[in-house]
């Protein structure tokens, strides 16, 4: 059974939902997941189903809009796609913590770079179907817009590298 990694919107940031792990965990077991673990309280989740990436994405953007009250979105990677995001990492000599992939639903744009504004230092590569970003100074410092990454989620390569730990793990552990 393949492992997947789910990762949610704007889930416990201010005035976002609020969603606790334990609540989290439930929900992706009512929709078929199996193996479930959830990894810091920002809406990471590792879990493995016999459902494909669409199938999972789908029940899940539907059990978390009835427990919300609201749309929340999700983004679903296998455990090897996961691992091809930290891979592809563009910046792998800068500091994990200050670079972030921004995963999306579809490749980003060719004139993604074109529409950033607010560009200070921050350097931007595209990948797959995220797009990274190297915040020199922190993001929290930062002012730079990507409108292409805005209806997506970010994470840091500290998460990205342990979510997909956790994911070739449970895949090694998970009979197909």
């Amino acid at each position: 059974m393949p492992a997947y990694i789910a990762l949610l919107r704007a889930v416990n940031l201010m005035n976002t939902v609020r969603l606790s792990m334990t609540d989290l965990k439930q929900l992706c077991e009512k929709t078929g997941c199996a193996n479930v673990q959830t990894y810091i309280a920002s809406g990471n989740v590792v879990f493995t189903s016999k459902k494909r990436e669409a199938a999972v994405k789908a029940a899940l953007e539907s059990a978390l809009e009835s427990h919300a009250g609201r749309p929340i979105s999700v983004f679903v990677r296998t455990a090897a796609e996961m691992a091809g995001v930290l891979a592809r990492n563009p910046f792998p000599d800068m500091p994990a913590n200050k670079t972030l992939a921004f995963f999306l639903d579809a490749p980003p744009a060719s004139d993604t770079l074109k529409t950033v504004a607010a560009r200070k230092d921050e350097e931007i590569r595209l990948g797959k179907r995220e797009v990274y970003v190297y915040y020199p100074n922190g993001q929290g410092q930062s002012r730079l817009r990507i409108p292409a990454a805005a209806s997506g989620t970010g994470r840091n390569l500290n998460t990205v590298a342990k979510l997909a730990e956790m994911a070739a793990k449970l895949e090694e552990v998970t009979p197909p």
